[in-house]
């Protein structure tokens, strides 16, 4: 019997229709990135110290400086065997008494004898080196003994990844990828507007997390769909320029947020685009592939014979979508079962080494991210370099997946990464810029995996439970997610290298797991998990 993918050959395996239904879908990516990394400018913890009212008064009428209250209001404190101000505590004095006067606002406090003045943690709030800026940090104050609720905003979104992926996986695999992307652009636009007017931080970790919840699943099923209905040899060259852009939207988030200095109104410039994605209901077909296997031949028939329309093509009279061959596993051909993931060896296999790759990749790239906000220096300069970085990763696996294979790479990708983090921990601080690129190394390596992981997801799935596959393969990601920000601020706090350290333990073991999956290079989606168990056949 005919076969979908050879009736793909006759309606164009990369035409004009897949072309034009790919280009949309990459958009998508585009606001993914700024979501998913946009801790780095909305969370941004700048310089701060503890505000007094007193002295403030003084600046004012003064014209001092923040610096120059710093310097009279806040004790030195041993950090890592260097004096630097503290952040969370201040004189307890009262400044009139002191004879402080503008001229001279050091020597009558010298008087007091500084080192013998009692000190007191922040009474009055802080003061924050970030002038003309705000995040959300900065608005709510969420600093010293609250430091550890920026890390809240981070993991509440990977809390709804991890049950949105779920939930959108099951939807996608039950009434259809395209269903299953609408309907999360509409959570997304609604959610992401709260999140931006949210009056208070516990609020806005409410509507974070529904955020979360909508805006991973409906591209997951994006990218399930583009990979069903273009054909074989197309599918890496998809797979790795869809999450380019993810990319390109990192480059364009550091832009952005240059020219945007409000936390707020950044959360709205890249919400407003998920409305504009439902416009894609006119614009983009349901999978044919999907139809077939839940056996609507006459949809999928129709929807076909549209792209080889639009292809320019034409399909052969003895080619009849209705006759194509379908699944044929026993019971569990039309809908997916979460227990067919596990129920067989190799299923369950692919599944646990999938699931350990997605954790591993989502801790090692969200925490190398986030590290970028808590080194000092430019963040805006960095973070661009950070995500030129990401680039020579796709060229790398485009190079690479068609002639070496996708195990090869994949498993290089985590080793490398993981040495890189690990080599990275031990440079000292003095050689800068070789210690900054032996950490790019790191970056371009897991970019690579997290490319990687995705597509090779799909390559590793029956048709009937794809969509599910990768979501439920997907959910380690977000429980990743959830546990890299308190990794590296809390373990940062006692060492600034040691996440390093965890990173690249993790990623030596995803690598070697890697070489137990069987090579997908050149081999057709499988429909059926026979095809899984039985690959021989």
């Amino acid at each position: 019997m005919t076969t979908f993918n050879e009736i793909l050959e006759e309606a164009g395996n990369f035409g004009r229709c897949q072309k034009r239904v790919f280009a949309l879908l990459c958009l998508v990516s585009l606001p993914f990135a700024a979501v998913f990394v946009g801790i780095v400018f909305q969370g941004f913890t700048p310089e701060h110290w503890c505000r007094d009212s007193g002295v403030s008064e003084m600046r004012q009428s003064c014209g001092w400086n923040l610096m120059d209250t710093r310097e009279i209001t806040i004790p030195l404190v041993n950090t890592s065997g260097v004096l630097v101000h503290s952040r969370c505590e201040q004189y307890d004095l009262d400044w009139n008494a002191t004879g402080l006067t503008c001229d001279h606002p050091g020597i009558h406090f010298a008087d007091t004898q500084q080192s013998k003045a009692p000190v007191t943690s922040c009474k009055e709030g802080w003061e924050y080196d970030y002038e003309g800026r705000r995040s959300f940090v900065t608005e709510f104050d969420l600093v010293c003994d609250h430091a550890w609720v920026v890390d809240m905003f981070q993991a509440t979104l990977n809390v709804g990844f991890l049950v949105g992926s779920i939930t959108f996986g099951y939807l996608a695999d039950r009434f259809g990828r395209k269903v299953s992307f609408l309907v999360s652009n509409l959570l997304n636009g609604v959610s992401g507007i709260l999140v931006a007017v949210a009056p208070n931080y516990t609020s806005m970790l409410v509507f974070r997390t529904v955020f979360g919840f909508a805006v991973k699943g409906g591209w997951m099923s994006g990218y399930v769909l583009i990979n069903e209905i273009v054909g074989v040899k197309y599918r890496r060259m998809v797979g790795v320029v869809l999450q380019m852009f993810f990319s390109v939207g990192i480059l364009i988030l550091t832009l952005i947020a240059y020219i945007i200095t409000d936390w707020r109104w950044l959360q709205v410039t890249f919400t407003v685009p998920y409305f504009l994605f439902l416009t894609y209901f006119w614009l983009i077909p349901e999978s044919p592939r999907w139809l077939l296997s839940q056996n609507n031949t006459t949809k999928a028939r129709k929807i076909t014979e549209a792209i080889a329309k639009e292809n320019k093509r034409t399909l052969s009279n003895n080619i009849e979508v209705g006759n194509v061959s379908s699944p044929k596993v026993s019971k569990h051909t039309s809908s997916a079962s979460f227990l067919d993931l596990f129920r067989t060896p190799n299923m369950r296999k692919h599944t646990f080494i999938l699931m350990f790759n997605w954790f591993t990749s989502a801790v090692v790239y969200q925490g190398l991210i986030m590290r970028l906000g808590i080194l000092g220096g430019n963040v805006y300069i960095d973070f661009l370099i950070s995500g030129l970085v990401e680039f020579p990763a796709a060229f790398l696996i485009l190079l690479t997946i068609d002639r070496i294979g996708r195990r090869l790479p994949f498993a290089t990708a985590n080793i490398v990464a993981g040495a890189s983090c690990i080599i990275t921990a031990m440079i000292p601080e003095s050689m800068f810029w070789f210690k900054t690129a032996v950490a790019c190394i790191g970056r371009l390596g897991i970019t690579m995996t997290f490319e990687m992981v995705v597509f090779v997801n799909t390559e590793l799935y029956p048709t009937f439970v794809r969509n599910l596959g990768v979501s439920v393969c997907s959910t380690l990601c977000d429980i990743g997610g959830i546990v890299a920000p308190f990794l590296l601020y809390r373990l940062a706090a006692i060492w600034l290298e040691l996440p390093l350290i965890i990173f690249g333990v993790l990623a030596f073991v995803a690598g070697a797991l890697v070489l137990l999956l069987p090579e997908t290079r050149g081999v057709p989606l499988p429909e059926t998990i026979d095809d899984i168990e039985f690959p021989e056949k």
